[in-house]
């Protein structure tokens, strides 16, 4: 989608593309409300006022779009190529231990139960043991604490959606 096309599309419409990059709905009517914008940076830094608004019930709202990593074989599949996607950091990884899947089923069930939601974190790079690192270290936090983190890590989820789905140049 071009940039035009978004300043273009039907409020129904754009909802719709939005709703892709987070599915809080009252951020969604913002950022709908919002155009046009003059570049993908001013989506973005809209995008970032708009979140900035929202509050717990729009937070816990956009993290019920995110599936949960639950079984192992979905959690095999996501981290076979670690060493690749994390390329330098992770360099002697080449993929995620057994070890390693079954306790991020775990630990994220236990964050469920004690937080009420999913463990959001943008994992754009992140090997399976870097989340489960974060996740074990985020464990304990309150349930308050860990929506505002939770809520950081959706906008740069959010943010990496939105440069991924617009194209960067405008076709006329």
């Amino acid at each position: 989608m071009t940039l035009n096309e978004l300043n273009t599309l039907s409020a129904s419409d754009a909802s719709d593309w939005f709703q892709q990059t987070c599915a809080a709905q009252s951020w969604i009517y913002s950022m709908v409300n919002g155009r046009p914008f003059d570049t993908a940076n001013d989506v973005k830094e809209y995008a970032k006022t708009a979140w900035s608004r929202c509050g717990k019930d729009d937070f816990l709202e956009a993290f019920t779009a995110h599936p949960m990593i639950g079984d192992v074989d979905s959690l095999r599949k996501k981290f076979a190529n670690t060493k690749t996607i994390a390329s330098g950091e992770q360099s002697g990884t080449a993929s995620a231990s057994e070890a390693t899947l079954l306790t991020l089923k775990e630990a994220n069930q236990a964050y469920l139960d004690k937080h009420g939601f999913i463990f959001i974190i943008c994992a754009t790079g992140l090997s399976a043991d870097a989340m489960l690192n974060a996740l074990q270290t985020r464990l304990p936090n309150s349930t308050d604490e860990e929506i505002r983190t939770a809520a950081q890590e959706q906008i740069k989820i959010t943010l990496l959606r939105i440069d991924k789905a617009l194209t960067a140049k405008d076709e006329n």
